[in-house]
């Protein structure tokens, strides 16, 4: 009997996890999902806070939802929990940014100066890439940096757990933009949302999913001391 060492599975578990933004229609059947989000639960938090609270939207409530965020963002209606600006990322930060939104808007055709066609491929996000479901990430009312560093490891643990049941995602920031749209669409009345997470089937055939981003070199973001 020929034993795989764990670390190949990690391996093969991290390394093949990517941001998808194209999706087939058909849904994760229901044991999946309760599989997939119980096992995400096992993520750490800050003594054991667990300062996560995940609503799964799909179906006609998803649609729904879809349009009244495309809607919001026609009328420029941007509500943010926490706070963001454009000066956020510099330096190294930002030219990795323009080099990802580069590839990205390369894979799905789309010049650098056509203006149109990228903000109507970014509206199209707000329709989660045509996923089926999405999941989206709050956190308490007062929650600020410790407890949203809290919600990033569950949301990481959540993307490898779909990984390892064959489901795509994407973790998208740019939902949480509109935080005021999706409290009212859902009946949420306090809670912060920190980010959605769109996820299904990939849909293989699409170019959006065809381009590898790059990761920095070891010695880039790692020092080791002793």
């Amino acid at each position: 009997m020929i034993t795989i060492p764990l670390s190949e599975y990690a391996e093969q578990l991290i390394r093949g996890r990517r941001a998808t933004r194209a999706f087939r229609p058909e849904a994760v059947p229901a044991e999946t999902l309760r599989a997939v989000f119980s096992l995400a639960g096992a993520a750490p938090s800050n003594s054991n806070t667990q300062p996560w609270h995940v609503e799964v939207v799909s179906g006609a409530i998803r649609d729904r939802l879809g349009e009244a965020l495309v809607a919001a963002h026609v009328r420029q209606d941007l509500s943010l929990d926490f706070p963001y600006s454009e000066d956020l990322y510099r330096g190294t930060y930002q030219r990795r940014r323009q080099q990802a939104g580069e590839r990205l808007y390369a894979a799905a055709g789309i010049g650098r100066e056509d203006h149109a066609a990228r903000e109507a491929y970014n509206a199209e996000s707000l329709r989660f890439y045509g996923a089926p479901h999405v999941a989206l990430l709050f956190t308490a009312p007062n929650a600020e940096v410790r407890m949203a560093a809290d919600v990033g490891i569950y949301a990481q643990t959540l993307m490898l757990a779909m990984t390892a049941y064959g489901i795509a995602s994407c973790p998208q920031g740019l939902l949480s933009f509109y935080a005021d749209t999706i409290r009212a669409e859902l009946g949420i009345k306090d809670r912060k949302i920190l980010l959605g997470i769109s996820f299904g089937y990939a849909d293989e055939s699409s170019p959006a999913n065809a381009f590898p981003m790059p990761r920095a070199e070891l010695g880039e973001t790692t020092r080791f001391h002793g």
